[in-house]
């Protein structure tokens, strides 16, 4: 009964979705306020619905509810309670039911929180997320049911995938969903500022923060699946370039450039086109990534969909939503004319040649991504690795982030480049001194280490420098400079957090992507292997059994210069329901990198495959990617966002002079 309340609350929201996105729209167009009205308290009634939806299906999971399909084909009574509730999300129908129920969450926090939007703005942009709700919806019910029967039920399930069995994929996908559907905000807004022909400071402030929230989510999201594929994939790396990993990364690259194109918008009234034109592609991109990976074009172990018949109906959803907005905007965007002129060299121009450094990238990545795909049409087989991204990829980046640390220290309108440059002085020597320390110590030969090194120490003293001006330290009294330092806004600090934060992702990133050390090898009990000058000796090998799954469990102790480091333990499961075996990597993270090991299969004489790392700097990347995080945060929180946009008030009729 349960099962057939969620289907029923599932099919409701889809009316309600209709009636959201009919009425407001019809309403803002007539200037009716009764029905411009209906936005809100529609919004919230279908988020209501899907997420009752949502706790239905999760009320099957948790209970091993075998007559439901989707519970059979993707858990087991024998599974901890953690993997029955995140086996939900770990599923084609029940992850499409997640993206709806986060879409129409987002829709209603616009309801809730969007009491300063002009009436005809709000019901144009709830209309438009329900527009967005019901081609889901319609997607969910007519293709991915999720509360189909199994008829005969079966005693038990046959499991989820083992690979995600794991804490961090168990959260990854939400926050991620989070990341490509809060995105959908944006979109919203600008397809109803197209409507209305109208871009200004306003309407940037209220885009930003829904901006900020998903670019926040979408990286905690990648970093939990680049954390989640270093110590579960058995392979020591943290990004690979796979397809779907590409899938996220575009919208991100979008994302952060939309961030920044909607602070010239709301500072100096330029770029309006542009902005929207981000806000379109941001999404645009979270719509590809959901067709990649649900479509069945992919192989990946987050392609879930092997269905033709959703990957046409995805498709066709894909080119409404994404045609019909650059439709919208060729046609309405050469109406949007910036106010402000500014100097090529100005903070305004090096947040353009950001902009465009950053959606090259993404071109990029999508062309790298798309293009095998492409040639199997014409039955050509062709890869697209890392090799090609980190040749044409990488070198975009060295100019963007060289630019980062000299954007905040221009004027706007006009920018004193020497002056800018004299200012960072203190960036250059310690990028300087990088080089030297890299070169010094690199036990690779290889340009991009110090070139990286170099890159994340100028940027990380360039935000100190920055910081540094904004507080006059050194040129005013320290009583003064403290005061300003308290007086910043939080969302100046929360910039400063995230340049200073993408500065140790990115040393992060060249340590563990240039000076990797690997040895692959047989180990017998007792057998002793250098990595990088770590000794790491095979204690030996135990079997034993978890709660679903058995192990073969290797110890390794791990010395320096004769003194004892660290032991670690690493483990090769094998779950009997799927006959699957997965791999646990033992790590320890150290201040300048992370001692590596994994276990694999025992052989004919006794021995055990070994795989040993160690992997320079690693663990700086997700310390960095939380500092991030952190920034996006704590500009949050800046009162300017909580407040809104200004409202503005008409002067005060000029009193009447007495008769």
């Amino acid at each position: 009964m349960i099962v057939e309340a969620g289907h029923f609350a599932l099919i409701l929201s889809l009316f309600v979705a209709l009636v959201q996105a009919a009425l407001p729209l019809a309403g803002a167009q007539r200037n009716d306020p009764a029905w411009m009205g209906v936005a809100a308290p529609a919004a919230f009634a279908q988020a209501l619905l899907i997420a009752f939806s949502f706790g239905c299906l999760t009320y099957a999971f948790v209970t091993s509810d075998f007559s439901v399909a989707a519970v059979v084909a993707n858990s087991h009574s024998t599974k901890p309670m953690l993997y029955k509730v995140s086996g939900v999300w770990g599923n084609h129908e029940g992850s499409m039911l997640l993206w709806v129920l986060i879409l129409a969450v987002f829709g209603w926090a616009v309801a809730l929180f969007g009491r300063n939007l002009p009436p005809s703005l709000k019901a144009r942009t709830l209309g438009i997320q329900a527009l967005i709700s019901v081609g889901f919806l319609a997607f969910i019910l007519f293709t991915s049911n999720p509360f189909d029967r199994a008829i005969p039920a079966p005693f038990d399930g046959r499991g989820m995938n083992p690979l995600l069995q794991d804490p961090g994929l168990a959260f990854h996908p939400p926050f991620l969903y989070l990341g490509y559907v809060g995105f959908s905000i944006a979109f919203s807004f600008a397809i109803a500022a197209l409507i209305e022909g109208r871009v200004d400071a306003a309407w940037a402030r209220w885009v930003r923060p829904w901006t900020l929230a998903a670019w926040s989510f979408l990286t905690i999201g990648i970093a939990l699946g680049s954390w989640w594929a270093y110590y579960e994939l058995g392979w020591g790396g943290w990004w690979f370039w796979d397809p779907v990993e590409n899938a996220s990364f575009m919208p991100w690259l979008a994302g952060t450039a939309l961030l920044h194109s909607a602070v010239v918008v709301e500072k100096r009234d330029t770029m309006k086109a542009w902005t929207v034109f981000l806000a379109i592609v941001a999404f645009s991109f979270s719509l590809l990534g959901t067709f990649l990976v649900r479509s069945g074009v992919l192989t990946s172990v987050h392609a879930f969909a092997t269905d033709p018949e959703r990957g046409v109906f995805i498709l066709v959803l894909l080119l409404i939503v994404v045609g019909g907005s650059f439709a919208l905007f060729a046609w309405r965007g050469p109406q949007l004319t910036g106010g402000g002129l500014f100097r090529p060299i100005s903070r305004e121009g090096s947040l353009l040649l950001n902009n465009l450094l950053m959606s090259i990238g993404a071109v990029v990545v999508l062309f790298g991504t798309l293009f095998p795909l492409f040639a199997q049409v014409v039955d050509y087989k062709m890869s697209v690795g890392a090799p090609f991204f980190n040749r044409v990829f990488v070198p975009l980046m060295v100019p963007m982030i060289a630019t980062m640390a000299v954007a905040p220290l221009l004027s706007w309108k006009r920018g004193d480049l020497p002056g800018a440059m004299g200012r960072l002085w203190a960036a250059g020597a310690a990028a300087a001194a990088a080089v030297a320390v890299a070169i010094a110590v690199a036990t690779k030969t290889s340009v991009w280490g110090p070139i990286g090194l170099a890159l994340a120490a100028w940027l990380a003293m360039g935000t100190v420098v920055e910081l540094a001006e904004r507080i006059r330290l050194f040129r005013t009294s320290p009583a003064e400079s403290l005061r300003r330092l308290g007086r910043m806004p939080r969302a100046a600090w929360g910039m400063t957090l995230a340049h200073f934060g993408m500065a140790v992702a990115i040393a992060g990133m060249t340590g563990a992507g240039v000076w990797k050390v690997e040895s692959i090898q047989t180990m017998k009990p007792g057998d002793s292997v250098n990595v990088a000058g770590y000794v790491y000796t095979f204690k030996g090998a135990s079997e034993g059994r978890g709660p679903n799954y058995s192990y073969i469990s290797g110890v390794f102790d791990v010395t320096r210069n004769g003194q004892p480091v660290t032991t670690l333990e690493s483990e090769k499961r094998i779950y009997p329901v799927r006959g699957m075996p997965t791999t646990e990597a033992a790590i320890e993270s150290l201040f300048l990198g992370d001692l590596y090991a994994v276990i694999g299969d025992p052989q004919e004489d006794g021995s055990f495959a070994t795989r040993l790392y160690f992997n320079p700097l690693v663990a700086w990347m997700w310390a960095g990617a939380l500092i991030m995080v952190f920034g996006g945060v704590l500009s949050l929180t800046d009162r300017r966002y909580r407040v809104g946009a200004p409202v503005r008030r008409r002067p005060p009729a000029a009193a009447q002079p007495a008769e």
